[in-house]
This record gives C-alpha cells, sequence and structure tokens, in this order.
C-alpha cells in the first residue's frame, strides 16, 4: 500500500504473543501501528494518538473491548473510526454483542493476515466514504448558510420596496403566511394624490425566491403610477408588458387590484385569476362576489390585454375580503381541501363583521390542515373620506427654476378618448410650480372630476341620475364601457394658465367638451340627501378649489386655485 494511504492503527489486545503477531502483520501492510494491554491503555492511547482504525479484543483486563469500543466510539464523534473486534467468541450472542458495543465487524482467532489485510482495507474504504459525506455535508451547509444570507438580505430589500404604502392603514387588516423564506404572494396597498387607495392582491406562479423575481418590478410599478395619479387601466397595462417582458413563459401573476374611491363611495375592481373577493354590508352580509373575468397579468401580449374594470358602490362601513388561494387549497390529512364551500359558510355564519377577519383564521387552523401555498387574507373596510388629503412631498428648492407665467392647451378626440388618461401628465406638469407641490392631491381631485364630468357627461352623453341607487349605479357603468367600446366622435380640450403675483400665483384650469351641456344650477339646487351617487362631482370640485364656475351651458368648467 502506497505512505499516503498507510493508516494509524490501534491494536488492544492482552495476549503478548498474539499482540505482537498483530502489529506484525498490520506493519507489513505499510500501517503505524500502537498498541495496549487492556481497554483502560487502548482508550488513552486513543485519546492522545488518535488512530484511524482500532483492532480490539473483546475480552481484556481492567477494561473489557466492550466498555472501549464505547467509549472510543463518542470520543470520535461524527467520524467513522472502525473498530474491529478481536474475539475467540463463537456464540451468536457474544458476537452480536461485539456489534452492539460499537464494533464494525470482528475477526476470529487464530488471526488469518489475508483475511485481517482485507478488512482492513475494507473498513478504510468505509472511513473515506464516511469522511467524504461529512466534507460534502459541511461544504453543503456552508453553501446553504451562505444562500439564506443572501436571501435575507434580498427579502429585507423586497419588503422595503413592497411594504412602503400604506397597508398599516387603520381600515387595513391583512395576515400573510409565505410557504418559504419569500413570499409569492404579493400585497401593496398606497394613496392616489386625490386620496383614493390602490390596493393590489397578486400571487405568483409557484412561491419562495422564483415566485417573488418578479414581484420587484411589479411593486415599482404600482408605487410610481399610483403616486403619479394613474388610474387602474393604465397601471394594469404598464404592468402587464413589463411582466410578459421580463418573465419566462411559464410564469405569470395572479392579481386583483382596486381603487377605493372614499370621496365617491365606489371601488374600481380588477380581477385576473384570483379567487372571488367578496364585497360585505356593514352587517356582515355578502353583497357582491369580485369575480375572475380575465387572464392573469403576464400572459398576454400588450396589445391583446383586457384592461376594462367594474365599478360598484362601496358605503361608509360596508367591507372587502380578499383571499389568495393558499387559503382555499390549504388541505387536511385526508388530502381534502379547505375549499370555497367551507369558506363561505363562515362568511355565512359570521354574526359579528369585525371579528369576521379572525373567524376564517380560525376556521382553516381548526381544518387541521397544511398550507400548499403561500396564504394572504385581506379585510378592508371603507370610511368616510378625510377630513384632509394627502399631501404630496414638499421640496426645499428655492422654486426660482419653476415656470410661473405660462399657458397649456390641448385636445383629445376619437381613440385617445378611449385609451388616454390626461390628469397624470398635467399633474406631473402643475408639480413643476414650486408653490402648486403641497396640493397635488386637491389638483389631482379637481382635474380627474372635471375630465370624467367632460368625459362621460359631455362627450359619452351619459345621465348621471343614474346613479341613484345601487343598481343604477352598476348600469352607470356598464353602459360607460358599452359607449366607450362604440366609435366616439366627440372631443375634449383642456387649457391650463399659470399667471404669477404679489404672493404667489393663480391657476386657471378650463376643460370644453363637446357634449350637450347640463343645467349646473338644478344640480347645484339638489340636496344632498336626494343625490345619492350623482352629482357629487360638481359640489367636490366647488369645495376644492377657490373659484368654479360653469358657462356654455355646461359645457365649459372653469377652476381657480390660488397659492
Amino acid at each position: 500500500m502506497p505512505a499516503e494511504q498507510a493508516l494509524r492503527v490501534l491494536i488492544a489486545e492482552d495476549g503478548a504473543a498474539d499482540r505482537l503477531l498483530l502489529a506484525q502483520i498490520v506493519r507489513r501492510h505499510g500501517h503505524e501501528v500502537f498498541t495496549a494491554e487492556n481497554g483502560q491503555q487502548a482508550v488513552a492511547l486513543f485519546a492522545e494518538q488518535r488512530p484511524q482504525l482500532v483492532l480490539l479484543d473483546a475480552l481484556m483486563p481492567v477494561m473489557d473491548g466492550f466498555e472501549a469500543a464505547r467509549q472510543i466510539k463518542a470520543m470520535a464523534g461524527e467520524a467513522l473510526v472502525p473498530i474491529i473486534f478481536l474475539t475467540s467468541l463463537s456464540e451468536e450472542d457474544a458476537l452480536v454483542r461485539c456489534l452492539e458495543a460499537g464494533g464494525d465487524d470482528f475477526v476470529a482467532k487464530p488471526y488469518s493476515a489475508v483475511i485481517l489485510g482485507a478488512k482492513i482495507r475494507a473498513m478504510d474504504r468505509l472511513r473515506r466514504l464516511q469522511a467524504t459525506v461529512l466534507a460534502q455535508r459541511d461544504e453543503i451547509a456552508r453553501h446553504h448558510h451562505h444562500l439564506l444570507n443572501e436571501q435575507r438580505v434580498a427579502k429585507a430589500v423586497f419588503d422595503k420596496v413592497a411594504h412602503t404604502g400604506c397597508l398599516r392603514a387603520p381600515n387595513i387588516r391583512y395576515l400573510q403566511s409565505p410557504y418559504a423564506l419569500f413570499n409569492g404572494d404579493l400585497l401593496l396597498a398606497a394613496f392616489t394624490p386625490s386620496g383614493d387607495m390602490h390596493v393590489l392582491l397578486g400571487d405568483f406562479t409557484g412561491h419562495g425566491l422564483p415566485a417573488a423575481v418578479g414581484a420587484m418590478p411589479l411593486a415599482e410599478v404600482f408605487y410610481g403610477m399610483t403616486a403619479k395619479g394613474y388610474g387602474l387601466a393604465q397601471t394594469l397595462r404598464e404592468m402587464n408588458a413589463k411582466l410578459k417582458r421580463i418573465l419566462p413563459v411559464d410564469m405569470f401573476c395572479c392579481a386583483l387590484l382596486l381603487n377605493l374611491s372614499f370621496q365617491r363611495g365606489t371601488v374600481e375592481v380588477w380581477n385576473g385569476g384570483m379567487p372571488d373577493g367578496y364585497r360585505l354590508a356593514a352587517s356582515g352580509e355578502v353583497l357582491a362576489t369580485l369575480a375572475s373575468r380575465h387572464l392573469p397579468l403576464g400572459v398576454l401580449a400588450p396589445e391583446a390585454f383586457d384592461d376594462r374594470t367594474e365599478v360598484l358602490a362601496l358605503g361608509v362601513g360596508e367591507r372587502l375580503l380578499l383571499l389568495s388561494d393558499g387559503v382555499i387549497d390549504t388541505s387536511d390529512d385526508q388530502e381534502r381541501l379547505f375549499g370555497v364551500e367551507r369558506l363561505q359558510a363562515v362568511v355565512a355564519d359570521n354574526r359579528e363583521p369585525e371579528q369576521l377577519f379572525d373567524e376564517v383564521l380560525a376556521a382553516v387552523e381548526r381544518f387541521g390542515g397544511r398550507a400548499r401555498d403561500d396564504i394572504s387574507l385581506c379585510d378592508i373596510r371603507m370610511v368616510e373620506p378625510g377630513a384632509e388629503l394627502p399631501t404630496a412631498m414638499v421640496y426645499s428648492d428655492s422654486g426660482r427654476s419653476s415656470p410661473l407665467d405660462w399657458s397649456l392647451g390641448f385636445e383629445l378626440r376619437g381613440a385617445s378618448l378611449k385609451r388616454f388618461n390626461p390628469v397624470p401628465y398635467l399633474l406631473q406638469l402643475l408639480q413643476e410650480i414650486h408653490g402648486l407641490r403641497p396640493s397635488s392631491g386637491l389638483l389631482h381631485s379637481v382635474l380627474s372630476e372635471l375630465y370624467s364630468n367632460a368625459l362621460e357627461h359631455g362627450v359619452l352623453g351619459l345621465d348621471s341620475r343614474l346613479k341613484r341607487d345601487a343598481p343604477g349605479f352598476a348600469e352607470y357603468y356598464r353602459e360607460r364601457g358599452e359607449r366607450l367600446a362604440q366609435q366616439i366622435d366627440g372631443h375634449i380640450r383642456i387649457d391650463l394658465k399659470v399667471e404669477p403675483q404679489a404672493d404667489g400665483g393663480r391657476l386657471i384650469i378650463e376643460i370644453r367638451d363637446s357634449g350637450a351641456g347640463f343645467d349646473v344650477q338644478q344640480v347645484l339646487a339638489q340636496p344632498l340627501q336626494e343625490q345619492g351617487f350623482s352629482g357629487r362631482g360638481v359640489n367636490l370640485v366647488r369645495r376644492l378649489s377657490q373659484h368654479a364656475q360653469w358657462t356654455e351651458g355646461g359645457r365649459c368648467a372653469r377652476v381657480e386655485v390660488l397659492w
């Protein structure tokens, strides 16, 4: 045997002749030998010399081989130090005792040099195999530890990006339970400049890190476009196009996107592949389901993507219950799923709406199931519009670079009215004026209301009186969608004028449409309690601006904002 394969071998034998014979046999095979006369000496030598293989007589004075084997194995720990028992015992029970004491093999007396050499080589192969396994295990553990550290860093960044919105708002309650370190479910919420709330619940294909890869760009698009005042349709188109571009073909994102308007008392919904959400009355009963009517994000090419949304009335105190499929796909020991029917039974049996969230979680836990996927549950409550709209960030520059004396006019026609919302672009332009930056929320509300009125009532000719009750409200937005899908012959013109003044400035907004106009005084004369869901826009614009008037038979709205 080559020198590099030589072993350190401990021989423990109380018979001097046998000890000498064994030492000669082992040395002839090229190994280094240490000898002991009893078990106690063998244990001491092992601790001192750390041999790689032990030949151990079973019956010795002071300490027998059985006890010595137990102590040597304990000192060796995870490393395999093979022990070959040297024994004249022939009874089965005695031989079994040798193995149970920690022996790996045994050699019967008288000793055969050939058999002993073969057994030493066999034990050495086992020893090397064990050492290889331990080294590979330690290498895997190091890689695993390194990977976990990288994932923890990535998760910290991901959480900061994903949770920069308003998930801690008092009207939102949520739970996310990831199947792995990373959550493949994505829950985002943020305020628009006008104080509406956008909420996205998404579920990427799979779970863990691969499922979370697409969440970062999706969150960036969501927060960026929401902050700039883009509507759901434009945000959806951008998110779908981005995911279609960056995700592999077998990945996509089921998503449910909401826009809650506290001013209007409405919720706009788009559901692509997510489980049904539930619109609940203040008393708890189900008023409507938010069913999936679209393919998930990242499946269709941009030109085939369907961004049509539904708009529902949502009164103060009413709630929305949203969930990912991890809830209904939770399975018990018999592989039965928790399922939609059990969820609906929990909702139907609920008597305290404030407790519904906890009751759903308790029902899943009582089901005794195990999650097959990431779990997300979200409860959103409609509240009264706040006294103040969320304000934009105020920059500390002097404003000297801001344009203070300018005007702008442009006109939208035909297909532009179907696909293009000018409000975010106008808002970005107006935020270049230093004095208007703190009023970005107010400006977004005013511009959105004026443009919506011009489009819906002017160009499309919709009658706002349809929105007097909830059924009429749904019919109004169904009709709006149908008219937008048809050819549009009208136009809307928007004029902005900025004038400097001694202590600030004045913004004049004029929006004209090609419609038939309306009786402004009649709308303003209606008591608020009789308006239902209609007529709110005109009053909101008057309340938010310093001066608002409608001329040309209601076809032209002129609003002034001072700063």
